[in-house]
């Protein structure tokens, strides 16, 4: 087991190793990419969830992997690659998503989390990084991530101490979005607001909001998904609606 699919307008992404506190393999990292590049096309999904199975988000790396690479010089080498990748492509995921954070959510549950657009938790979780409780060097892409979110402070915290934030601490530090006593419930709510909104709008704010982060250029995409709006109707749509009073019936 290692990832589960549930397809649908709102679709769920659930980490499904729950007798091992949804620890993440070497595997299950070098999957991750081709699930979500199956999701991006697939034209009923708006919004993906994700989640774990059980009473844990994640609780991390499976540790036992770490070092068992065949390059005795760099034994985490393959490792590292595939997290770095399945990192790359949930955070460039072209759709909204939303991590449902119950538990555990340390180390690799951690990095799923803040590569997500949004993190809904419930009260019992509780969110750390701990490579310094183990000697390893976290990757900078890995560290980006964090400091874009969350800012220089708390990263340090994070990572120099290996210590766990509550959910309120979490949220006061700007690492989650909303705490709920059910916070898939509450995802889902948001995730209908997001589907009735124009998805071109969504996917060009998300293209620019990741294109500004990497120093990249956002214009030109901005451009051409504003000719878009204009061509496939939906800025007509949106506009005529709001004057009728209406919602919008995007396509």
């Amino acid at each position: 087991m290692g990832f589960r699919i549930e397809r649908g307008v709102v679709a769920r992404l659930v980490i499904d190793r729950a007798a091992k506190r949804n620890a993440l393999t070497r595997a299950m990292w070098a999957e991750l990419p081709g699930l979500l590049a199956g999701l991006a096309v697939d034209d009923d999904v708006r919004v993906l969830l994700v989640t774990g199975d059980g009473p844990s988000f994640s609780a991390g790396a499976d540790i036992r992997e770490l070092i068992t690479g065949d390059d005795p010089a760099d034994p985490m080498a393959e490792l590292r690659a595939s997290n770095l990748r399945a990192q790359a492509a949930l955070r460039e995921f072209p759709k909204p998503t939303v991590a449902v954070v119950r538990g555990h959510c340390i180390g690799g549950g951690l990095e799923i989390a803040v590569n997500c657009d949004f993190r809904f938790v419930a009260p019992d979780a509780s969110f750390g990084v701990t490579p310094a409780r183990i000697g390893v060097v976290y990757p900078p892409d890995a560290i980006k991530v964090l400091l874009d979110l969350v800012g220089p402070a708390t990263t340090k915290y994070l990572l120099f101490s290996g210590e766990l934030l509550t959910a309120d601490e979490a949220l006061l530090k700007g690492l989650v979005d909303r705490v709920a006593d059910d916070p898939m419930a509450a995802a889902e709510v948001f995730a209908a607001t997001l589907v009735s909104r124009s998805q071109l709008t969504i996917r060009s704010a998300k293209e620019s909001v990741n294109a500004l982060l990497s120093g990249a250029d956002a214009d030109a995409a901005a451009v051409r998904r504003y000719r878009e709006t204009i061509a496939s109707g939906e800025l007509a749509e949106g506009i005529q609606a709001f004057t009728e009073k209406r919602a919008p019936r995007f396509r």
